[in-house]
């Protein structure tokens, strides 16, 4: 096991993006994945906590937003999942955040997001990044390994769920979360698929959701789920907002995006949701890094569907 001194050298190293071995990749992963592995379905955090939504291979943009919020360990931070694909430096920014996580266990939250996949990997740009940067699966294989032990929701001072996606059809408790066996690649459908695929909408009840997984939920929905479960709110991810969050049903749902500029081409802010000992809500909007602290030579970014 890399020592405190090894940690704080790698941490280093992937904010400058230089790439770790891939027997340092091994190692950390091994030891993210012990980690991740005694923690439940759903991890309870304790506020205050800034929560932060998708980053997607950012990594630039993720040190951007360490810049604005705080570093670890000083901040408390919650990421609501897609760590990976359609950036340039998927592989820089999970490793990134498995390293802090290893490091400051108690003081970063990590929950799985629909593109903490084998299936969605393969399409989206991480499988390809892993073959192009290290010339075989091995590193694809043991960072997917740990996708599988990524916790599926956290609870914020048992009033807030924070969860990627949304809601299910098949979920009434959160019990019911915790009853789910997590360490298996994300289902096509089922109750595990919904937590990271679905939708608010604007219609109530539940419908058919256009991204061929998961559902759309109403605000309905949304009452009865925090009133059988005593939440106050969820906080969820999963769809860009170009104003860097959203609120929905009379503040009962808070979409959070944390990925500025969106494959370096939308041209939307990101943000972070901060909640204070008294679950305040305050949020902060950031930019995409500048130009002159992205490196030298950086690759055109893959066309991958938005």
């Amino acid at each position: 096991m890399a020592s405190k001194k090894d940690l704080d050298s790698q941490i280093a190293r992937l904010e400058r993006c230089e790439l770790l071995s891939e027997h340092e990749v091994q190692q950390l992963c091994d030891k993210a994945r012990e980690i991740l592995g005694k923690e439940e379905n759903i991890q309870k955090v304790a506020a205050p906590v800034t929560i932060c939504g998708d980053i997607h291979g950012q990594l630039y943009d993720l040190k951007e937003l360490f810049e604005v919020g705080g570093k670890a360990p000083y901040q408390n931070y919650l990421f609501l999942g897609d760590f990976v694909d359609r950036g340039l430096y998927s592989v820089e920014t999970f490793l990134l955040l498995l390293a802090l996580k290893v490091r400051y266990p108690n003081r970063i939250t990590l929950i799985r997001g629909n593109h903490e996949s084998r299936s969605i990997t393969q399409v989206y740009g991480f499988y390809d990044e892993c073959m192009k940067k290290f010339g075989s699966i091995n590193v694809w294989q043991y960072c997917t390994e740990v996708f599988d032990h990524l916790c599926l929701a956290a609870t914020v001072d048992d009033q807030i769920l924070c969860v990627h996606g949304g809601l299910s059809p098949g979920i009434l408790t959160l019990d019911q979360i915790h009853a789910i066996d997590r360490k298996v690649e994300v289902p096509q459908q089922g109750v595990m698929c919904d937590l990271l695929w679905s939708d608010p909408a604007d219609e109530s009840g539940w419908n058919q959701s256009p991204r061929g997984a998961g559902f759309l939920f109403g605000g309905d929905v949304v009452t009865n789920f925090c009133n059988t479960n005593k939440l106050k709110m969820i906080c969820r991810a999963h769809q860009l907002v170009m104003e860097g969050f959203k609120w929905q049903f009379s503040q009962r749902v808070c979409t959070v995006w944390s990925a500025p500029n969106y494959c370096y081409r939308c041209g939307n802010v990101a943000a972070m949701m901060q909640l204070d000992e008294s679950l305040h809500s305050s949020f902060l909007i950031f930019q995409a890094a500048p130009t002159e602290l992205r490196g030298e030579n950086q690759p055109k970014p893959v066309d991958y569907f938005l």
